[in-house]
């Protein structure tokens, strides 16, 4: 995925508030701008780290500006969640995710029962594959993890999954990592337990997990190469 116009350049003073965050621009101003994550953004708000600004045309907004991605030593963490689904959908159309190869219709924000959406319903041939997406910021010691905060939605979308393929359709939790130093995803067990035991749960049930690692840079965020999955200390095949 292209960013349309360049990205402002820009130091962080602070997040707060979930949804907002105080920047100072290169040349001295210091404004609020949206922060699009309802995560904790752990290891990703250091104050008096770069940041990236995108710029709305809408005239309405009042923060035109937007947290897209903050930089933690010299990598970029893309943590604009609201571009996740469309980094992760741009990629299995143009065949980069090679488990989810010859999608031939892709359908966005589905509902699965009377309380449930899934991200995409993917079709190919007579098969209908249900994705639950999660963008993926938080990392420690070379792993990727999710999620970085308590998500009873997120383990709700788990059973939604695993509701699914017992009816015989295909279910597919995707992490998008949006950071590049990491080598591999497990749960992030000691914030949020029931995530990890639910996820590890699904899997047995036959969801398929998977992870991709995205190149996250000023001009551009695009899924690159898979990431190998771990759930309780084990590789899952």
């Amino acid at each position: 995925m292209q960013f349309p116009n360049p990205l402002q350049a820009a130091t962080l003073v602070k997040r707060y508030k979930r949804f907002l965050a105080d920047v100072i621009t290169d040349d001295g101003e210091e404004v609020t701008v949206h922060c699009p994550n309802s995560g904790s953004m752990r290891g990703c708000s250091t104050p008096g780290s770069r940041v990236m600004l995108s710029t709305s045309p809408n005239p309405k907004r009042k923060y035109p500006q937007t947290l897209e991605m903050v930089q933690e030593g010299e990598v970029w963490i893309g943590v604009n969640t609201m571009l996740t689904n469309a980094i992760v959908a741009e990629a299995i159309m143009d065949g980069r995710v090679k488990e989810l190869a010859g999608i031939e219709k892709l359908t966005r924000e589905v509902k699965t029962s009377k309380s449930s959406r899934l991200d995409l319903l993917l079709e190919r041939g007579e098969e209908k594959i249900y994705v639950e997406i999660k963008n993926c910021s938080l990392a420690q010691d070379g792993w990727a993890m999710f999620p970085d905060a308590v998500t009873a939605r997120g383990t709700k979308h788990l059973n939604e999954l695993a509701s699914l393929v017992a009816k015989g359709y295909q279910g597919v939790l995707f992490f998008c990592i949006q950071r590049t130093d990491v080598e591999r995803f497990k749960p992030a067990a000691d914030i949020d337990p029931l995530y990890a035991e639910t996820l590890t749960k699904v899997a047995g049930k036959g969801v398929q997990i998977l992870a991709y690692q995205a190149q996250v840079t000023p001009e551009s965020i695009e899924i690159g190469k898979f990431i190998p999955v771990f759930l309780e200390d084990k590789e899952l095949q």
